[in-house]
């Protein structure tokens, strides 16, 4: 897939996503925001952390994107039992008495980590090498993992009784978080309309492994101005309680802030949603409306915010 400018690129990427999106729209009603941040993640090779309560489609989300990008998909219901070998892998003994890998469903290009809370710290962390070198060690011996990969993960917010908060080096390396909420009195009544009768939908695939990876080669590609740069990492820096860019409110309502990695993440995601956006370079707005996501979950708020009810969404708001 080659093409003459990163600018004709730029154009066919913006073209394909939109495809995408309608694509999705005829399986997912709603849920414009969450399916936006999701292929932003997936174009700017990160990962997604879902958090909605059951029955909003998250699941099925993830299924369809996996079809609509004709990607090898995998997934993994993490329980209170799950063993590291259970994503990994394992060596058994073979019939020549010589040991061999057994590949674990991680060696696929979409993992769905469902409700990845569900399961002791032991068995998050098989996913964190996966995530972070996308390679597996198994044995002694690393096995590197299929290109694109990228895991998607879901969280119910609600029930905590029985569930293993994810470690903070484990959040840090989801590109997003995405809140997912109710849908509309309309979309709801669609969704029912399509469900509880015989209408079958069919997706049709849009892009291959390798047009996903040349991509996301753009996206890095796509250049960024002083000024963008300098907006991204001060905004990162402001949510430090021991910056010079603190203010003394968000000293009074975080324990502690981002690190470098959500600087990283706001410029990746900023590039991205300029060009879906039909622009070719980012500007302040575009890392405003990834913002949200990308912090909310590396902030720790202090017992004040949570006494006031303040969100990490209220907070990250007055930053900007």
């Amino acid at each position: 897939m080659q093409h003459r400018s990163d600018v004709e690129a730029a154009d066919a990427l913006k073209h394909a996503y939109e495809q995408i999106r309608a694509e999705i729209g005829k399986v997912i009603i709603g849920q414009d925001e969450v399916i936006k941040f999701v292929l932003i993640s997936i174009f700017s090779n990160g990962h997604c952390l879902l958090v909605g309560v059951p029955g909003l489609a998250k699941t099925l989300l993830v299924q369809t994107v996996a079809q609509v990008l004709d990607l090898d998909f995998k997934r993994i219901q993490f329980t209170p039992d799950l063993m590291p070998s259970d994503i990994i892998g394992s060596e058994i003994l073979g019939e020549d008495r010589n040991f061999k890998f057994i590949p674990g469903p991680v060696f696929s290009n979409i993992i769905l980590a469902d409700e990845i809370n569900r399961t002791p710290p032991k068995t998050q962390a098989a996913l964190l090498e996966a995530m972070q070198e996308k390679a597996v060690t198994a044995a002694g011996v690393t096995h590197k993992l299929a290109k694109p990969f990228f895991v998607l993960a879901t969280q119910n917010p609600i029930e905590q009784e029985g569930t293993y908060p994810l470690p903070e080096a484990q959040l840090d390396r989801f590109m997003f978080n995405v809140a997912l909420n109710y849908p509309s009195f309309k979309e709801e009544l669609q969704v029912v309309k399509n469900t509880t009768s015989t209408h079958q939908v069919t997706v049709n695939k849009q892009l291959n492994a390798d047009q996903i990876i040349y991509f996301q080669q753009l996206v890095r590609n796509i250049p960024v101005t002083d000024n963008v740069l300098e907006y991204a990492v001060k905004l990162v820096s402001k949510t430090r309680p021991d910056s010079e860019f603190a203010t003394p409110q968000v000293k009074r309502l975080l324990n502690w802030g981002a690190g470098p990695r959500a600087s990283q993440f706001l410029i990746l995601g900023a590039k991205c949603h300029a060009v879906l956006n039909g622009k070719y370079s980012p500007d302040i707005e575009d890392v405003k409306a990834v913002a949200k996501p990308i912090l909310s979950h590396r902030i720790v708020r202090s017992y004040h915010a949570e006494a006031e009810g303040l969100s990490a969404s209220d907070i990250i708001e007055q930053l900007f």
